[in-house]
């Protein structure tokens, strides 16, 4: 395998003063002491490779005792009765949890709570916690788990999105449980329970609907999104110490406060008596938001007198606890016989499994991304978050996106055949401009999309393609507005009386390098080594407060909130040098812990602190905060800060014979804004690419009776070092548009969003079958060669 990558630099477009975008300029550091943009290695490099790098899984507390969960056998059913006295009777078993000791326990999950620590009345999904164990083993614990008796009353279950919305399907929840609505403006609204088995639905609309009557042609197409698992190789683990007063955990979570909040709620305490650490994490793609292993094993100490309790699940418990969401999407468009997009109406089905978890948030994403890329006239977008008798569903890598991006330009595909257009030229006559509101009320467009979608179709050699051989070539692009327009971040760095540094910031380190990134901002506007940057460990009573490490949102939003704090530490240093050597403030520079005058005058900082605090050392300390300010206008109640954008293109070859689809060529790109970490920058969007080539030809949770038939590491297929392309490109972008620190934005999405329809676009070019459903195994497409894939399309023209 060839894998190469390129840099790309944009010029700030003449225009950017006029689009509300800043753009920032460097600190004026000489060239050699400036370390963001450059490639250095991953401040973590060295523990990690050596094998001394503390992850959670590693987190031991005296005395701990270890817990095993009991799960249903069946979809569906009523807890008749459980007897755990045999449990409770086994020599190193210190607590059995089961309904009977969850009196005063709320339920958990965002915006709609519905999920128990443990099942109390009803199990709801195979896998369904029912019981825990608490012993001075896991051998002990596994063995107590088979004396516990469950006797159950089969219920009839549903498994699929349609099933469910029947009105003479069962209920699932029959209770309406707690929730709450975020406020929505300008064409966004939501409800809770609008339906049957619906916990919660998005609702947006734009433009006239009486554009439908301009447009020449009408299409309706149904395409169909497979269910993932997050495989982060860190299992889901939490250590707990708890009494009724007070609890500790140290937890594999990304979003460490929002946590600390939704404990304090289940176990009705406190926040200020509810501490949270948090080591490195070994990968999560967005599975470790929200509780997880966390109520069980806190329950358990409780119940324990307070021991520590390590709840460690299985790769294979993983499967069982949360999942990407499978989708239904039904998307009609209507367009000018040109090819000119007119108005798009699009219903979303999210399969959010048995309990709405991160599913409300999703769903709300995935309906405000259906419009992609692309200019409409009229939008009107209903997504539902549909409750079935599978394992819940909850945030993963794209977040709604991924399901919108491979439908929307899907469609294009098969619109741009209807019409007889190439589909390349049909996506450039219809992609939003730089500065153009993604909708009305949000902010513009950050990125050149046509730019983008040219640098990776000359990546592959596009447009002098040759289709012979059963050979065929696709390009693609997706859109994410961020998910930092409702998020605060806090961040705090100090200095040393000598000029070391600690920054003190909730942002989660799970393999992006988001630690590096943040050091690097630091030592650029200290001017200083980032070796002398130290990222101090994560503890909510001491921490600064993050809404969490999730939506690609770090070096945006965390990333302005780091860069503050330095800089009024920078002017904290700077004005009482201003003090103590009588120089201007304003005019001098702090460079490697000396202040420089614009003269030349060099002043060292160390002895003057030593000598004006009595030698008893110093510290200088200063916070930053940052948030997009909220706004009437926009559909979301804030302007979105950035967004994510990933364009693909790709090269495959079809066995005809098999249906099996070899990937020879996958150029990916994200335009970073402004490079913080070239390195670091390049391995997110080739991740992420990766990540879209499992879900386009491999990955699917397989279900049959309400079973989950492959939950296991064996059994679940992902992608293999032989199935990596022949030839991987990645091209990071700095078009400059960024609203980050120095004019950056995020990645670590954006790849993975236009993968698999590239790749299916690239099918259709070669054999044309045109898929509808993933993912695109050598079954389907095989099925698919025959078909044609969609009935009534007419031949694909090469023209």
């Amino acid at each position: 395998m060839t894998t190469t990558a390129e840099s790309f630099t944009h010029d700030v477009h003449p225009d950017a003063a006029s689009t509300g975008y800043t753009v920032y300029s460097l600190p004026t550091a000489s060239p050699d002491k400036r370390v963001t943009g450059r490639d250095l290695p991953r401040a973590d490099a060295a523990v990690k490779v050596t094998g001394k790098a503390v992850y959670n899984t590693d987190i031991v507390r005296p005395g701990m005792l270890h817990a095993k969960v009991l799960r249903s056998p069946h979809a569906h059913a009523r807890i008749v009765s459980i007897d755990a006295s045999a449990a409770e009777a086994l020599n190193g078993v210190t607590a059995v949890l089961t309904r009977n000791e969850t009196d005063g326990l709320a339920c958990y999950g965002t915006m709609v709570k519905d999920q128990p620590v443990v099942a109390t009345d009803t199990v709801r999904y195979v896998g369904d916690i029912v019981a825990a164990v608490a012993a001075v083993d896991e051998r002990t614990a596994l063995a107590a788990l088979d004396l516990i008796q469950v006797e159950y009353e089969i219920l009839p279950a549903v498994f699929d999105v349609d099933e469910a919305l029947d009105p003479s399907s069962p209920t699932i929840h029959p209770l309406e449980p707690r929730g709450g609505l975020p406020p929505y403006r300008n064409g966004a609204s939501a409800s809770l329970r609008s339906d049957h088995n619906v916990s919660y639905e998005f609702r947006y609309s734009t433009g006239s609907p009486d554009v439908w009557e301009e447009c020449d042609h009408i299409f309706e197409d149904t395409f169909l999104f497979s269910r993932m698992n997050h495989m982060h190789l860190e299992p889901f683990v939490t250590v707990a110490e708890a009494t009724d007063e007070q609890i500790e955990v140290w937890t594999a979570t990304q979003s460490p406060f929002n946590l600390r909040q939704e404990l304090g709620h289940v176990f009705n305490l406190p926040e200020n008596r509810i501490r949270v650490h948090v080591a490195l994490l070994g990968g999560a793609f967005g599975a470790k938001n929200g509780p997880k292993a966390d109520p069980v094993a806190i329950r358990l100490s409780q119940l324990s007198g307070g021991r520590p309790v390590r709840f460690c699940m299985s790769t294979e418990e993983g499967f069982l606890t949360v999942s990407q969401h499978a989708a239904k999407l039904i998307v009609k468009a209507g367009v000018k016989a040109d090819g000119t997009f007119v108005a798009r109406k699009s219903t979303v089905l999210l399969d959010s499994g048995a309990y709405a978890e991160h599913s409300p948030a999703v769903a709300e994403k995935a309906g405000y991304r259906m419009p992609g890329a692309y200019r409409w006239q009229h939008i009107d977008t209903v997504c539902k978050a549909v409750t079935t008798n599978t394992v819940p569903a909850g945030a993963m890598r794209g977040f709604g996106a991924t399901q919108t991006t491979w439908a929307g330009e899907r469609q294009i595909d098969l619109i741009a055949q209807r019409l007889g257009i190439d589909p390349y030229a049909l996506r450039l006559k219809n992609l939003k401009k730089l500065g153009e509101e993604f909708v009305p009320g949000d902010a513009g467009i950050d990125s050149d999309l046509a730019e983008g979608m040219r640098l990776v179709a000359d990546a592959i050699g596009y447009h002098s393609r040759d289709r012979s051989g059963n050979r065929g070539m696709g390009v693609c692009v997706g859109l994410k507005d961020s998910g930092g327009g409702n998020k605060p971040a806090m961040a705090r760095v100090k200095v040393t009386a000598n000029g070391d540094v600690f920054l003190n910031c909730a942002l989660t380190e799970m393999g992006q390098g988001g630690h590096s990134a943040m050091s690097q901002i630091v030592a650029d506007v200290l001017r200083t080594s980032r070796d002398r940057v130290v990222y101090t460990r994560i503890d909510t009573d001491h921490t600064p407060f993050d809404q969490g490490t999730n939506a690609s949102s770090g070096v945006v939003v965390m990333g302005q909130a780091v860069r503050n704090a330095a800089e009024n530490l920078r002017r904290q240093v700077l004005e009482w040098a201003g003090e103590q050597f009588a120089i201007d403030p304003a005019t001098s520079v702090l460079d490697d812990w000396t202040v420089r005058t614009p003269t030349g005058e060099v002043y060292p900082l160390f002895e003057r602190i030593m000598e004006f605090f009595g030698h008893t050392g110093f510290e200088f300390s200063a916070d930053g905060y940052y948030k997009v300010r909220n706004d009437a206008d926009a559909p979301l109640a804030a302007r979105c800060v950035f967004y994510e954008i990933g364009w693909a293109a790709a090269e495959i070859e079809v066995d005809p014979e098999t249906g099996r689809v070899t990937v020879l060529q996958l150029a990916v790109s994200g335009d970073a804004g402004k490079v913080i970490n070239k390195i670091g920058c390049r391995g997110q969007d080739e991740g992420a690419a990766i990540l879209g080539l499992a879900q386009a030809l491999f990955e699917e949770m397989r279900y049959e009776n309400g079973e989950l038939l492959n939950a296991e590491a064996l059994l679940y297929r992902v992608p293999l070092a032989e199935d990596l392309p022949e030839r991987f490109v990645s091209i990071t972008q700095e078009q400059g548009h960024g609203a980050g620190p120095f004019g950056a934005k995020g990645m670590g999405e954006g790849g993975m969003l236009p993968i698999a329809p590239a790749i299916a676009q690239a099918i259709a070019d070669a054999v044309g079958a045109q898929l509808t459903e993933l993912p695109m195994t050598p079954e389907r497409v095989f099925r698919a060669l025959s078909t044609g894939g969609v009935p009534g399309l007419p031949p694909l023209s090469h023209a």
